[in-house]
């Protein structure tokens, strides 16, 4: 329930108060105030979320009206006093008109919101410089990105071009202050070679696209939801926005610095792949819950602006899947090094002589003779049943797992089996 405050010239107070009668306000009063240059009308009103937009709509036929909308939840309770627990448990989601200017007062000054970006570049740096993870959760919280996404979301739901444009403005120009930050903390301290850290967080799966998806609709949620029934802080999801945008803003930013273009291009193709998803599944969510291209006190909107700025999402994701899966596996090696592991673990499990102790599979850079290289080692102990040497098992399973991964996967499987031996019980 939301309270408002309506400003009237004196003798209009009494046709707010039937118009919010009307919405089903409660706790409704009225008085007389000294007005700067004439006397006024003050009303309070306290009215469901869903029904501000209603009362606003309606009010705007009243002569020279103002009013203060409170951002926070209010508890209007009301005879009769055993109500109230149901009274107070009727929560609602705000209302679009709510929605919108909360969003609006993300934005903040160019100055503070460029300062974020460039700190939040440095803390990427040295936690993609130093291996260091946490450092990469602290980036992502000093990050703005969530503010300009969201509002791209919601100019796409309202039909704003305006917000839109200022809003894609923003966002790159965020992006770009991460990206040169990292890039010039690269140069200036002559790094060479990529991290273990940069390389890790460089690797694309398969299902990166729902990272996005989540993102936008957990971000939306967040917007839509009033402030008592939502157990999800604004923190969280901002931190789950700028989780997908951060560290391969740095990536982009190092691996260009020290020219890995391989690295850069997973990095470009995962901050796209998130403008997409992050503004589909938020427009999406934004138009469920009631935001349109018109409405109380907003006639700004454009009906073609949302259905052209949904399909250009689609067709941007669309087309960054297309290349992903038709550029198997540059764009998927996370996904494919893991299937390559259980692949190379039932050869393992087919031989009678040894049994798994550990694999680890992985692609190496993909500058290696032009081509892409995939990295098995395993472990295995031998039996104390097994009657074969263990050379010849490591060269049997050596040629077994080589040829089951040149089957299934478009890539060289350089292989090191290690044979251990169990202690002798004896000795």
């Amino acid at each position: 329930m939301r309270q408002l405050l309506v400003q009237v010239p004196q003798g209009c107070g009494k046709t707010v108060l039937e118009i919010a009668k009307a919405c089903e306000g409660t706790n409704l009063a009225q008085f007389e105030a000294a007005g700067i240059d004439r006397p006024l009308d003050l009303v309070f009103v306290h009215i469901s979320n869903g029904k501000v937009e209603t009362l606003l709509d309606q009010l705007q036929d009243v002569p020279d009206l103002s009013f203060t909308l409170l951002p926070t939840g209010i508890m209007a309770l009301h005879p009769p006093a055993d109500a109230a627990p149901d009274q107070v448990t009727n929560v609602e989601e705000r209302s679009p008109l709510e929605i919108f200017l909360s969003g609006l007062q993300s934005t903040g000054s160019w100055k503070g919101f460029l300062s974020y970006a460039a700190i939040a570049g440095v803390i990427v740096w040295i936690g993609l410089y130093t291996n260091t993870v946490y450092l990469l959760v602290a980036a992502m919280l000093l990050a703005p990105f969530a503010g300009p996404a969201m509002n791209t979301a919601l100019a796409t739901a309202r039909g704003d071009r305006q917000l839109l444009q200022h809003s894609i403005l923003r966002y790159f120009a965020a992006l770009s202050a991460t990206i040169a930050t990292t890039a010039l903390l690269s140069w200036i301290l002559q790094q060479q070679i990529p991290t273990n850290l940069m390389i890790d967080s460089s690797q694309i799966s398969t299902v990166s696209v729902l990272i996005p998806l989540a993102a936008g609709a957990a971000g939306a949620l967040t917007l839509v939801q009033s402030d008592r029934s939502s157990l999800v802080s604004g923190a969280a999801t901002g931190m789950l926005v700028a989780a997908s945008l951060a560290p391969p803003a740095g990536i982009v930013g190092m691996a260009g610095a020290i020219g890995r273009w391989d690295l850069a291009s997973n990095g470009l193709f995962l901050l796209l792949l998130q403008l997409g998803g992050i503004n589909l599944s938020a427009a999406l969510v934004f138009r469920l819950f009631g935001l349109s291209t018109q409405g109380a006190r907003y006639q700004r909107g454009k009906r073609g602006v949302f259905p052209v700025s949904v399909g250009i999402s689609a067709i941007v994701l669309t087309g960054l899947l297309i290349w992903q899966f038709s550029s198997s596996p540059h764009l998927e090696r996370s996904s494919r090094a893991q299937r390559a592991n259980a692949q190379l673990q039932q050869v393992v499990k087919q031989n009678d002589s040894v049994q798994l102790v550990e694999a680890n599979v992985r692609f190496t850079r993909a500058n290696i003779q032009g081509q892409n290289t995939l990295l098995c080692v395993v472990y295995v102990q031998r039996l104390t049943e097994a009657t074969r040497s263990a050379e010849q098992i490591r060269a049997d399973l050596t040629q077994s797992i080589q040829s089951r991964l040149l089957q299934d996967f478009n890539a060289t499987p350089l292989v090191d089996v290690i044979v251990l031996e169990a202690p002798d019980a004896k000795s």
